[in-house]
């Protein structure tokens, strides 16, 4: 099968300004992503999606595909990422190079371990009634929302039990920035993720750091620097 991963990084940002190129440890952020999609055993092509002729050379120059500019339509404040992917298939097939396996990755999500992204590709190798395949944080927190000014509502059941006898009350939320893989013919309908789903878990705290400010900078550099890429990618 062909697998191409497909790393979305348009240049506007209202949280961190040039935030994909911002320095992280004397490399920029979309360094870390490219890295881990180049040392995959399953990736076969590395596309880097942009809207910026600066972070294209920046992913060029580490290693990346960068073949096409990104239509500005796709690359606003309130742009999936749906609507980018399905651009970068839809590339692809027009290049003459259809894949068969899209892995998505976020430049924000950078505490992936090394099994990862291998991990989610096989998962649809391996099983063809598989369409999607994610990793997940597990948690055992209950989650509300808010019904009107004045109440709230629990959209978690369970009874409240001690988390060693909880059991089924876990939930898992859906970390697909990390490492998600996806069958084309999916994301050419315009979806991330398809009908049946297999999601792998992983219960390290610091894959939830997601980083859209100077303080998830500086804590994701702390994190770095004490792993010493021992786990994650440097």
């Amino acid at each position: 099968m062909s697998v191409v991963a497909i790393i979305l990084a348009r240049g506007g940002s209202v949280g961190l300004p040039k935030k994909n190129i911002q320095p992280l440890l004397g490399k920029p952020l979309i360094y870390y992503t490219i890295k881990a999609a180049l040392e995959s055993k399953t990736v076969d092509r590395v596309l880097v999606s942009t809207d910026c002729s600066e972070i294209a050379e920046v992913a060029k120059q580490y290693g990346a595909e960068v073949p096409f500019m990104r239509p500005s339509h796709l690359a606003q404040n309130n742009s999936s990422s749906e609507s980018a992917l399905k651009h970068a298939v839809e590339w692809l097939d027009e290049e003459g190079s259809p894949t068969d396996i899209i892995v998505y990755l976020q430049t924000t999500d950078i505490f992936r371990h090394k099994w990862m992204i291998d991990a989610v590709v096989n998962e649809l190798i391996d099983n063809e009634k598989v369409d999607t395949s994610f990793i997940v944080h597990p948690t055992h927190k209950k989650f509300w929302k808010k019904v009107d000014g004045l109440s709230a509502q629990r959209i978690t059941g369970g009874d409240y039990l001690p988390r060693q006898t909880s059991g089924s009350n876990v939930i898992y939320r859906e970390d697909t920035g990390i490492a998600c893989a996806t069958r084309a013919s999916v994301v050419k309908e315009g979806k991330r993720i398809g009908n049946h789903v297999a999601i792998l878990e992983n219960e390290d705290f610091n894959s939830c750091i997601d980083i859209h400010d100077e303080e998830n900078l500086w804590l994701a550099e702390q994190v770095l620097r004490e792993d010493n890429g021992k786990r994650y990618y440097l």
